[in-house]
């Protein structure tokens, strides 16, 4: 797959993160395309105008987290095979997080292991799931338990997708920027509390920052074994979250930001963070209007779910926890009454 540079463009050991209007791409075996009937309707023709290809195919699955199963894998796989696409073909995730987790996963199950690259479409998939490798679906056991790391051939940010974006979704995705700056760049976090993202200026500006922020993180720790866990604040309290509500309730981005005012609880009873940085990670979720409350039903129940984590180890449960604005660590030796304590607060 080849594409015009640009010097905004960030290189990673095995691929490249373009942004801009998406530049014309040639691929010289064939090429499936997988996205959701909504963003074909909204953004198809704009991808066929500028890609080129021995041949080029369209699946389309169901939209929504509930369909990131084995069967959305298996009709994948099924178009595949039936258009007859080798280990020289190329598969296109376009669409939002879901269909990048899943697109990944098959294209790297598919002969062994075929390339793909991410054209995402929604902010929380511009500036989270499609940078980093990681793929994956969901069972009733939890999210993402079924996967595997394949990195992408290159990405594509294309910021004028997400003028279609509804304003729900578009502020989910805010809580994965707010999750970058609060573990890892101070002076993000800062920005984002006076930041006018209807400025198509400021909005690329963000999204460059907070892909710089994970890129870094992921060139160090590919295959998550250290610091690139920190990028899970959130998601340890989220994930349990979305399964609990039916992943239907909740956007994803959403379910990370309560789950983010989960971990600041516990931070600040272990003293790792005061209430004045609490105050303002839960202010500038609120100003993006990302739900901040959850009602939990059986706290034992919410704290039994924690050890299905993929990084929990040997029956331990390995929490995310700001350490200040900036600063992440990880807690692996926190007593259970503690974490009852905390999950108490959020069952009243």
């Amino acid at each position: 797959m080849e594409s015009q540079a640009n010097p905004l463009n960030i290189t990673l050991p095995s691929y490249t993160i373009h942004f801009g209007d998406l530049p014309k791409l040639t691929h010289k075996g064939k090429v499936l395309i997988i996205t959701n009937p909504k963003i074909a309707g909204l953004h198809l023709q704009t991808l066929l105008a500028n890609l080129e290809a021995k041949e080029i195919y369209c699946h389309t699955i169901p939209d929504g987290e509930s369909y990131k199963n084995f069967e959305t894998i298996n009709g994948i796989l099924e178009a595949a095979f039936n258009h007859r696409l080798d280990r020289h073909s190329l598969m296109i995730a376009f669409g939002g997080g879901v269909i990048g987790d899943i697109v990944g996963f098959a294209s790297g199950i598919f002969m062994r292991g075929i390339d793909f690259i991410q054209i995402p479409t929604t902010l929380l998939a511009q500036v989270d799931s499609s940078v980093g490798g990681k793929t994956g679906i969901n069972n009733h056991f939890g999210k993402n338990l079924i996967g595997l790391f394949h990195q992408p051939k290159a990405v594509y940010i294309n910021p004028t997708f997400l003028a279609t974006l509804p304003k729900r979704e578009l502020n989910a995705g805010m809580a994965e920027v707010i999750k970058m700056s609060v573990c890892f760049n101070k002076s993000l976090f800062e920005s984002l509390q006076n930041a006018d993202m209807t400025n198509p200026n400021t909005l690329l500006e963000i999204i460059y920052q907070a892909i710089s922020t994970k890129a870094k993180v992921v060139a160090e720790d590919e295959k998550e074994h250290g610091i690139r866990a920190a990028l899970n604040y959130g998601h340890t309290f989220g994930h349990i979250i979305e399964r609990q509500s039916g992943y239907g309730t909740y956007l994803h981005g959403e379910a990370v930001g309560i789950g983010m005012i989960m971990a600041n609880q516990l931070a600040l009873k272990l003293n790792l963070l005061s209430q004045a940085e609490s105050n303002a990670i839960l202010t500038l979720l609120q100003h993006y209007q990302i739900p901040t409350t959850y009602r939990i039903q059986n706290v034992e129940s919410f704290y039994q779910a924690f050890f299905l984590d993929k990084k929990s180890l040997n029956d331990k449960i390995k929490f995310i926890l700001p350490n200040g604005i900036g600063n992440v660590c990880f807690k692996e030796e926190i007593p259970k009454e503690i974490v009852l304590e905390v999950l108490g607060e959020f069952a009243k």
